[in-house]
């Protein structure tokens, strides 16, 4: 009966959230002795959680690093590293993607902020504007795989396993997806006959270059004169940022400090200098520094805007979540989740077939349902029968979100069509059609993810 009244509200329109806490409540009401009290503590018990708190922090990060002019950094040092190559603006859209998903954690965050720059950009070079869409809409879905990521931290939340193990499993899944779309990029280049978008220098690709090195050799040295030398992890570490602004400010490199803040985020959770949580707030308070003190492109006027749109969106996004606690604990309470696994394991006891069929599952729930709230239904029935076939939780969230993200892309409720198709201009039938060859990608990043775990958990696996 739970479900029928869920269908019906949705069926009618009913947004999402409000139809889950709507059709617990009226079952409760119709078939249950519970007090329709059980509603709302279930709902606030929901939202009672130490990782959620991340949530509205990484959010306000978001979009502070949108709001600061940072994607314009990010975009000008891709477009120096890879614009040159053939279908130059194409490689800089999918490279700009990776390094803001290191900022954001949100695929709609990615679109809307660097899209709109992207999209612009490459419409001006004679790209045809469903390319631009396509490719735009493609690296969008790196911004929950590559930490940080706010589905990480519900996925964390809901199974009871750790956010920052589900971050460092994100980094090499995300990696190769990269690298699948500038295979992507290149094919259409080589098909297309095009060249590159900006005139190769050698000096601007060298400093693009050494911004690179800065970035993978700061930690390395840190962990050198930590671990080796002995020397104090706090000191080091401030010493250590005291050296990247005066690099910055010596060589006037494009993006270096807001690429460093991934390294920051992971560096701190792995070494346990702060939890996620902590990270999120390290996160807001660098891209303050940033955006007040470094750049001085934030002003105060913009800072409150940004937290109203940071507060009207966590807002959104703990109603979700919320609703979705009471009708998941309701779907465990009438025994739907435990007949939909004795079903499943009546039909396969096959991990790989499970597997598949979750997939199939969770790609079509992603066309339909917000990413949040199909993880806060989809985990208590899906999780338990994932771990007792001996599938590690970690991975499973990594499919998971992945499945949702690719969901995002897709009618009728797919939130980057609607932002993509806004921004770009064209018409919701014309940004679908542009986005079903970027599937190809997306859909065999999805197998090997799915069937290679070794790629997920070799990282989390070394540092937790």
């Amino acid at each position: 009966m739970l479900k029928i009244i869920f269908l019906v509200f949705m069926a009618g329109g009913i947004p999402v959230a409000i139809a889950m806490a709507g059709a617990s409540l009226a079952y409760i009401l119709l078939s249950s002795s519970l007090p329709p009290f059980v509603v709302i503590h279930r709902m606030v018990s929901g939202i009672d959680s130490f990782p959620l708190l991340a949530v509205p922090f990484f959010i306000l990060a978001g979009n502070l690093m949108n709001n600061a002019g940072i994607t314009t950094r990010i975009y000008n040092f891709a477009l120096a590293l890879v614009g040159w190559m053939k279908g130059g603006l194409g490689h800089v859209n999918v490279l700009g993607s990776v390094i803001f998903a290191g900022m954001s954690g949100t695929a709609i965050a990615d679109a809307a902020g660097l899209g709109t720059i992207e999209i612009k950009a490459m419409k001006e070079h004679g790209y045809e504007t469903e390319f631009a869409v396509g490719v735009t809409a493609a690296s969008a879905t790196l911004g929950p795989i590559i930490p940080p990521s706010l589905p990480f931290v519900i996925y964390g939340m809901m199974a009871n396993v750790s956010v920052g193990a589900l971050f460092l499993a994100g980094i090499l899944p995300g990696a190769m997806m990269a690298i699948l779309m500038m295979l992507t990029v290149a094919y259409y280049a080589h098909k297309n006959k095009w060249g590159g978008d900006v005139k190769f220098s050698s000096t601007r690709l060298f400093k693009a270059l050494s911004e690179l090195a800065v970035v993978v050799g700061w930690p390395l040295l840190l962990w050198v004169a930590i671990d080796k030398f002995g020397a104090p992890a706090q000191l080091t570490v401030f010493a250590g940022l005291a050296a990247l602004f005066v690099l910055d400010k010596i060589f006037t490199f494009e993006a270096l400090l807001p690429i460093m803040t991934p390294v920051l985020l992971i560096g701190g959770m792995t070494t346990g200098l702060f939890t996620p949580t902590e990270g999120a707030i390290a996160a807001c308070v660098w891209a303050m520094i940033l955006g007040f003190a470094w750049y001085g492109t934030l002003s105060w006027k913009m800072f409150v805007k940004v937290c109203l749109d940071t507060i009207e969106t966590t807002a959104t996004v703990l109603f979700i979540v919320a609703a979705a606690s009471i009708f998941g604990w309701m779907l465990t309470a009438t025994g739907v989740t435990a007949d939909i696994a004795a079903w499943v394991l009546g039909f396969t006891d096959q991990a790989w077939v499970f597997l598949l069929l979750a997939n199939l599952l969770m790609l079509f729930v992603g066309c339909f349902l917000e990413p949040t709230a199909a993880i806060t239904i989809l985990v208590p029935i899906l999780l338990p029968i994932a771990t007792h076939l001996g599938i590690d939780p970690i991975h499973f969230g990594l499919v998971m979100v992945l499945n949702l993200m690719i969901g995002l892309l897709h009618p009728p409720m797919g939130m980057v069509l609607f932002v993509l198709a806004r921004v770009a201009g064209l018409s919701f039938e014309r940004t679908t059609m542009a986005i079903l060859p970027w599937l190809v990608p997306l859909l065999v990043s999805l197998a090997i993810i799915t069937y290679m775990p070794s790629l997920v958990l070799w990282l989390p696996k070394m540092f937790f």
